[in-house]
Parts: structure tokens; sequence; C-alpha cells
């Protein structure tokens, strides 16, 4: 039963008087139960709970926290249709893709166990001493991966389950032996709190520390300024905007002891289609850059927002054709009208800037919310002069650069900020230099993907859901797939220990 409340630990407060309640986009109503905002003491507590609980998980088995896992992935479960359901009233997505997130949050549950349930994510290594050797003796040393503490978790808007409450961060956090203080995001904040008690439940049932997980909430920037600023806060995720993981990080950064900020911030994912390409297969490229483009209305942070081609005899065909199967689609909701707002606000500025030409955009009247799906075009000229037309639009917007040469091409990839991802559409044959291409979207991107799309991010030891600032904050870590575990540990050695006092992995 969802009841507004903050989990503080396993016990539900609301001694404040801020409260808020989330909004059905699609029917554009508030929903019913006031959620309240935790106060400084609750803030206080949580912290100090997850500060004392980590003093005793971080020595918690790999075998026990694997159960703590699995037992989360029931409790989801056990949820069954409450979840499913609030889930649709916050967000106004489909059944179908709430089923879906669900089913790929208990998938990142269920790998992370496996992956703890032996030592050999730890990347342990053994030096053993040569007290004999020349000139100098050399001691024992053995390294490991341990936790780093507290961690708190900002859950993202356009995943309720997936990229939030039990999400990818607070999975590979626990996974590592670090306790989670969520930041459940105002949006769905129903959805949080009953997977909030899951976990609680979880960690009820498999005997871990009371403080290994708290769930609070709260609209605004104040609720996360002061997790963040804690002493006792040892690490952060977050995945959403420029503006808020950058303020986030640099509130870390002016800590005393400062401490690292894993943000996710968003990306255009540059697409290049080769001429060559476009002349092979325009129509089936057309169709299915058309559903990438509206693919869950265009609320990934892999949605393909910008198209980079070599002006052809055949561009302006593929273009228009591309533009047509977009607004053919029927519009979508988007998940909150403030969301709805600034896709208008940016898709307008982008459109408003010299040389832009809008290309196709559904016209009429549509329901409350739900977006007017567009794309547009520019010479690869005024694209390069004006870096306002380089910003995200989150939501169903791709702007297609029509670039005079392959030169100029090169120098709009090398002129982009850095992204999750960068795509090449091309022949087997083709005429571009694709060493060249590679060479150029490696440096801007985490991820490339060959006569693919970018929507899509597989859960698994090899994906890269990173790249240069400002898509993430570290481009050597990855948010996504059980490599996501090594954000909230460290490397520590051991030199000359008794056999007794090492940890499991490193015995002799």
């Amino acid at each position: 039963m969802i009841t507004g409340k903050n989990y503080i630990g396993n016990q539900l407060k609301a001694s404040g008087s801020i409260t808020h309640k989330t909004i059905n986009p699609k029917l554009n109503i508030e929903n019913s139960t006031p959620f309240f905002e935790a106060t400084t003491n609750e803030i206080e507590e949580a912290v100090q709970l997850a500060s004392s609980a980590f003093k005793s998980y971080r020595k918690v088995s790999g075998e026990r926290r694997a159960e703590f896992l699995n037992a989360i992935a029931d409790e989801i479960l056990a949820l069954d249709t409450e979840l499913i359901e609030a889930y649709m009233s916050e967000s106004g997505l489909p059944e179908g893709r709430a089923i879906g997130e669900r089913g790929r949050t208990i998938f990142q549950l269920r790998s992370f166990a496996d992956l703890v349930s032996n030592e050999d994510w730890r990347e342990n290594t053994v030096d053993t001493a040569i007290p004999d050797r020349a000139p100098l003796p050399k001691e024992d040393l053995r390294k490991t991966l341990i936790p780093l503490g507290p961690v708190v978790v900002f859950a993202a808007s356009n995943f309720p389950l997936a990229f939030s409450t039990a999400g990818g961060d607070t999975a590979s956090a626990l996974a590592s032996g670090c306790p989670v203080i969520v930041k459940a995001h105002a949006m769905h904040s129903g959805t949080a709190e009953l997977v909030a008690s899951a976990i609680i439940k979880a960690a009820e049932k498999t005997g871990m520390p009371n403080g290994v997980f708290s769930n609070i909430m709260g609209r605004g920037r104040t609720v996360g300024a002061a997790l963040v600023k804690h002493s006792k806060v040892k690490a952060v995720g977050f995945t959403g905007s420029i503006a808020g993981g950058r303020a986030l990080f640099d509130l870390a950064a002016q800590r005393d002891e400062p401490i690292p900020v894993f943000a996710e911030m968003g990306s255009v994912n540059p697409v290049i289609v080769t001429p060559d390409a476009i002349s092979a297969r325009s129509e089936q490229l057309s169709t299915t850059y058309a559903g990438s483009i509206t693919l869950g209305t265009g609320q990934f942070c892999t949605n393909p927002g910008l198209l980079l081609t070599v002006d052809g005899e055949n561009t302006k065909t593929f273009i228009n054709d591309l533009a047509t199967k977009t607004i053919a689609i029927d519009p979508q909701c988007m998940l909150h009208p403030n969301i709805k707002d600034g896709f208008v606000k940016n898709g307008a500025d982008v459109t408003a800037q010299n040389g832009v030409e809008l290309i196709g955009k559904i016209e009429g009247d549509i329901a409350a919310n739900y977006a007017a799906s567009q794309i547009t075009s520019v010479s690869g000229t005024d694209f390069l002069a004006n870096p306002k037309m380089h910003q995200e639009v989150f939501g169903p917007f791709s702007l297609v650069v029509r670039s005079k040469d392959e030169d100029q091409l090169l120098e709009i990839i090398n002129g982009l900020e850095g992204q999750l991802t960068g795509t090449i559409i091309a022949e087997d044959n083709d005429n571009i230099n694709m060493e060249n291409l590679v060479d150029a979207l490696q440096d801007r991107v985490g991820r490339i993907i060959f006569n693919g799309v970018p929507t899509g991010v597989e859960v698994c030891p090899s994906m890269q859901h990173g790249g240069p600032y400002p898509a993430s904050t570290d481009s050597r870590f990855t948010a996504v797939g059980t490599d996501s575990i090594k954000r909230w540990v460290r490397p520590f050695s051991y030199q000359s220990f008794p056999n007794g006092l090492l940890p499991k992995g490193l015995k002799h």
C-alpha cells in the first residue's frame, strides 16, 4: 500500500509538512496520495543508519548479498498488478512497457546476485613474498576491491523501475557492499515507495542490517543537496539532466572530503548515414529510424536526436521520407507536463535557429501531454556555426545535418560534446573512409553501433553506458551492466598480512 511516507531504514516516517502529489500525464490529473518531503532530521537519521549499517554490511559474504538481491527481485514480483498500475498512473507509459521494464529490473538484480556469489568480480591479485630476493626482499602483497561506503542514488524520471529505486545503480551498489539511500523522483513517488517496501522486506527476510536501504522524497533540490553534502555519504549515482548532474558534481567537489559523482546526463547520440547507405536502402532506413526516434515518445537517453550525412542526390528524398514516416506514427504521452513543456520549448529553440528547416511535424489538436514528433534539417555549415543546435531535445525530435563533404562531416563529429553513443549506417563497400569515421566517433562517444539503432541498452558485461563529458562525469565507468559495480569500490592492498586476517578471496 502506498502511504506517502519516507522509508528511513525500515521505518515509515512523515514528520514534515511539505508535500507533493504525482500526476497522471495520460489523464492530465493529479493522483490522490500526498507524499511527504523528508525533513532535515529524517535525512540525518537515514545517513546515520546507512553509516552504521556499512560497518557490518561490508563484511556480509557475497553469497548472502546474492540472497538479498534475489529476495528483492522476488518481492518486486510479489507486488504484481499494484506496482504495474502505480507505474502506469504516474508515467503515462503503457502496460507492456511497465511489464518489460519490471523484467529488466529483475534481470539486473539477479545478474548482480550471480556476479557477487563468488569472488571473481573483485579482480583479486596476489604477489607472494620473496624474502631472499637481492638486493631487497619482496613483501607479500594482495590486492582486492572494497566498498566505498553509503551511496546516494538519484532516481531517473524516464525509467521508474530500471533506473530508479531498485534500478542498476541501487543493485550494483548493494551488490558491492554499500548501503543505499535513494532520493525518489518526484514524478513517480508512489512507484518508488512500493519498490522500497519490497527492498525493506527482502532486507528483513535475509537478515541485512537496518539502514542498508532508505527511500526518501523531496520535490526540489534541498533534499538532494543535503544528502550529497553529508560527510558520511561516500558516492553518488545520478541519471538525469546536465544541469542537475553538474550541480551535484560541483557540490560533491566542494566538500571537505570530495566524493565521486557518477552522473549520466543525456546525449544527442549522433547517427552517421552514408550516401551509399541512403542510395541502397533509403526506405528501410527511414522506417527503422522513424521507429527509433519515436520509441518511448523519444524519452530514452539513447534516442537518435542527430542524424549526420553527406548531401547527395538522394538525401532530400531520405529526409522527407523520414519525416513522413515519423509523423505518421500516432502521438504518444510524455512522462509529465514539465517534460512536455521542455520538449516544446527546446524543439522550438532549435527550429528557430538560422538555416533550420522544419521538414515534418504532427499538426492539429493532440491530447494534453502528448508529443508532436518533429524532423528538422540544416546544412553542415550552419550547424557548425551555431552550438545552440547541438542541444538535446528530450522527446521525439531529430535534426538531420547535411554536410557538404566528408571533411565537413568529420569536422562536425570532432566538434560535438561527449555522447553516450554514436552510430554508423554504411554499406560493405562504402565510399566513405570508415577508419576516419570510427576514430572521430571513438573520441566523442562511449559506444559505437554499426548498422543498427542506439535505442536499446543490453545489460551485460560488455555494455558501456557512459561517455566523455557531458554524457557522463567519468567516461571510465558504465552505468549499465555488471561492470557498473566498479563505481562503488576502490582498490585496496594488504601487505605482509597474517592469513587469518585476510578476506576470503586472498587467503593463502
